[in-house]
């Protein structure tokens, strides 16, 4: 990771006491945003471009894996991870298959796992945007060469 990259971090919890310990102890290493909803945590999506989102699952009105499922439409490119006191395979399950989450840490965090996990997230952020990119480039190329190739076929 280049170290003059800031990683947009949204965390959504309902508990203060753990989004203002999540802030403590990252601000330092990431721009951190932070949710006591999923209302408030789309309002943030809506505002800033966000790399990595953090979600509780038990919430009250909208669960953590509702929050991350109702958002992929408009917002499918941050990676996703559940965090959770609570051992429920059931939950993990949909976490994975609803949510598209890409790792299920449990609480209490420990401070390095949860920044490692945060930093490897927005590795595979990054390569899906340059894969996505050089894509593009590829299809813009290619159209290019067909046009020139169609050109010396007419001349």
């Amino acid at each position: 990771m280049n170290s003059d990259t800031l990683i947009n971090v949204l965390y959504v919890d309902d508990e203060v006491h753990n989004l203002n310990s999540f802030k403590a102890g990252f601000r330092r290493k990431f721009n951190v945003f932070t949710a006591e909803s999923a209302v408030e945590g789309r309002k943030v999506l809506d505002s800033e471009l966000i790399h990595v989102i953090i979600t509780d699952q038990r919430m009250p009105v909208t669960t953590g894996i509702e929050f991350l499922e109702s958002i992929i439409p408009d917002y499918p490119d941050p990676i996703r991870i559940l965090l959770t006191g609570y051992a429920d395979i059931n939950a993990v399950i949909d976490a994975i298959n609803k949510g598209q989450v890409y790792k299920y840490i449990q609480k209490p965090w420990m401070d390095e796992d949860l920044r490692i996990n945060i930093e490897k997230a927005y590795e595979i952020y990054s390569l899906r945007k340059e894969n996505r990119e050089l894509t593009e480039a590829l299809l813009v190329a290619n159209k290019q060469l067909e046009f020139l190739l169609r050109q010396n076929l007419l001349s």
